[in-house]
């Protein structure tokens, strides 16, 4: 275990879900909360982040003893090509669950859209919240109930109509640094980490030094950093 890999769990832990209940799309977020942020496994750095969340996610859904993930990262295949994957099917009391896991990192942007979920964008403007929500009831919730998904599920003995389906939709936020204080009426307003700068406004920063971080570290919600006066 490394310093890095507590600190990052830490924050991915600390990091609240975007919304509560189905509150969203109807889609019904798998809320747990885990009593520690201790963690003791070792986690290949090579992975990218989303997959490097997807073992933060399997290590605290295995601290919960009503919980007993079945398999993970299954591609449905047809044909030998791939229709897609589903993260992570689970035992929950008895009960199937599929489950989708996101974690994501939005900056609000009110030029783009009309509507609050609409205005939040990924940080390279090529990803959006709106495309992922589409997405996740689209396709990738869709997926469970396809043709090509049924062998799989008989492998693991299991009944469709049986299974429920939850995600696990973490994400930070960041506000524009001019509307810092705006409240957000659909989406967890303690999922907003900070605030984002535009080019114009970096001057306002002049005294300060910066520092970028590796990916992974974004997980990281808090560095204790005192870098301008």
């Amino acid at each position: 275990m490394t310093n890095k890999l507590q600190k990052r769990y830490k924050g991915f832990i600390q990091t609240p879900f975007l919304w509560h209940g189905n509150s969203i799309e109807n889609l019904q977020q798998f809320e747990i909360f885990s009593k520690t942020v201790k963690i003791d496994i070792s986690i290949d750095e090579n992975q990218r982040l989303g997959k490097y969340v997807e073992r933060l996610v399997a290590f605290e859904l295995a601290q919960h003893k009503h919980l007993s993930i079945l398999v993970e990262n299954l591609q449905i295949q047809k044909n030998k090509i791939t229709l897609g994957e589903l993260d992570c099917l689970l035992l929950k009391e008895g009960t199937p669950i599929h489950l989708e896991i996101i974690y994501k990192f939005y900056l609000y942007d009110d030029s783009v859209g009309t509507t609050e979920i609409e205005h939040f964008i990924g940080p390279n403007r090529k990803d959006s919240l709106i495309e992922k929500l589409n997405k996740l009831k689209h396709k990738q919730l869709p997926l469970l109930y396809s043709k090509a998904c049924q062998p799989y599920l008989d492998t693991l003995n299991i009944q469709k109509k049986d299974v429920c389906q939850y995600v696990y939709f973490k994400a930070q936020l960041f506000l524009p640094f001019l509307n810092q204080n705006m409240q957000l009426n659909l989406l967890n307003n303690d999922c907003v980490t900070g605030f984002y700068i535009t080019k114009n406004e970096i001057k306002e920063f002049k005294d300060c030094k910066f520092y970028i971080p590796n990916k992974k570290d974004w997980l990281v919600l808090r560095i204790s950093l005192k870098s301008c006066g």
